[in-house]
């Protein structure tokens, strides 16, 4: 079982980068998004109103932080060196950053942005102010495909979402409270998770579980992110579950529709209309396959069945250390891609080996929704489901 990426991969994604700085102009790149740091380093962090820099010559691989989170990275072998300031705003966080740079021997840079985004009331100078700056968005492109390792990864997570989910269904009963279920199942699933892998657990969490599984249910199913309602559970409530788990920072997405003791004829129709839909988009995904068509075929089938007036959202979206990302299958994914701001072209509207998206068309109606969401890897060959949790309407009945 996989539960750590391997180093050799966060030396192929710095040579990659280093060697698009090489055919630059410039002499370094710098990251202020804290997923990208974490994607080319390893070293993951909450981005908040204290900015996290990353500076990346063709030598050095140098990172400026404030002082609490000094030690966490200190052992990081991929950075050379940690420069650091005391807090925002008592430090200097950018001024710390130029610093960084200058001793680089830095002139200008390719960076991820022109300065530190305003999270959590952080207001600081833009970067172009002290040095050269072209943009570029290199990391959230190469996250596109995603490598053996790390699917991986979010095979393992749909493995442990999978148990999760089981535990869901299996403390799910009238009268219980969706929160205190949705808990339950978490921390049963968490445990089981912690104490199968033991030291092969990679720490990525606070305060909770690697494991989250939960649902919305009566009139929050209705929209498609609804709350936990404060209602107890009752004998035909709908329920639109959710399960994933934290593999060293990558995540599956596995939710399911189902039927508290009974459904009504009318809840079936729209039960099998919305499975349908979702095998419509299965059988349509492969490698070379246009995203845009992906979504077209389920809106012609919804057109079909006179229920377009019921859709509320696209098939999917990529996933992998973000919970959503890019490429996404909707319609307009092929206009979107040759929008010149986007610096996309025709070769991104396919998807590609390496992709892994969520196929989850959904239905909802005034009263509840209908959902399924499925993690799926395109393959060389074609497609490889990763979450496997029962999608028939039987399967998905609490009895």
């Amino acid at each position: 079982m996989a539960t750590r990426l391997p180093n050799e991969e966060f030396d192929a994604r710095l040579e990659t980068v280093r060697r698009r700085i090489a055919r630059s102009e410039h002499d370094a790149g710098v990251w202020f998004d804290a997923t990208s740091i974490e994607y080319l380093t390893g070293f993951a962090h909450v981005q908040t109103e204290r900015p996290v820099v990353l500076g990346l010559t063709d030598e050095r691989c140098e990172l400026v932080v404030p002082r609490l989170e000094v030690e966490r990275c200190e052992d990081n072998p991929r950075i050379d060196r940690v420069h650091s300031y005391f807090d925002y705003p008592g430090g200097h966080p950018m001024e710390t950053v130029v610093e960084m740079l200058r001793e680089m021997g830095v002139e200008s840079v390719l960076a991820d942005a022109d300065g530190a985004p305003g999270v959590m009331g952080y207001e600081g100078p833009a970067l172009s102010a002290s040095l050269g700056v072209e943009t570029q968005s290199w990391v959230p492109r190469m996250r596109w495909e995603k490598s053996s390792a790390e699917i991986d990864l979010i095979r393992e997570s749909a493995k442990w979402a999978n148990l999760g989910h089981r535990y869901l269904a299996e403390c799910t009963e009238p009268g219980a409270h969706p929160a205190t279920v949705s808990q339950r199942a978490s921390m049963e699933a968490s445990r089981a998770m912690l104490d199968t892998l033991g030291e092969r657990f990679v720490e990525r969490v606070r305060a909770s579980g690697p494991v989250q599984a939960g649902y919305i249910s009566a009139r929050e199913t209705a929209l498609p992110h609804g709350h936990t309602p404060n209602q107890r559970l009752r004998e035909g409530d709908v329920l639109i579950t959710g399960a994933s788990a934290n593999v060293d920072g990558y995540r599956s997405e596995l939710e399911r529709t189902m039927f508290v003791g009974h459904y009504t004829d009318e809840q079936a129709h729209y039960f099998e209309v919305m499975l349908e839909a979702q095998d419509i988009a299965i059988e349509a995904l492969g490698p070379g396959v246009p995203l845009a068509d992906v979504d077209e075929a389920v809106w012609s089938y919804f057109e079909e069945q006179g229920l377009t007036d019921l859709a509320r959202h696209h098939v999917g979206h990529n996933i992998g250390l973000g919970a959503h990302e890019p490429p996404y299958i909707d319609r307009g994914w092929a206009a979107h891609c040759e929008a010149e701001a986007t610096g996309y072209g025709e070769s991104d509207a396919v998807m590609r080996p390496g992709h892994v998206y969520t196929i989850e068309p959904g239905i909802y109606t005034e009263t509840e929704g209908y959902r399924h969401s499925d993690t799926i890897a395109i393959t060389e060959e074609g497609t490889e489901s990763l979450t496997y949790f029962p999608r028939d309407l039987e399967s998905n009945v609490i009895r």
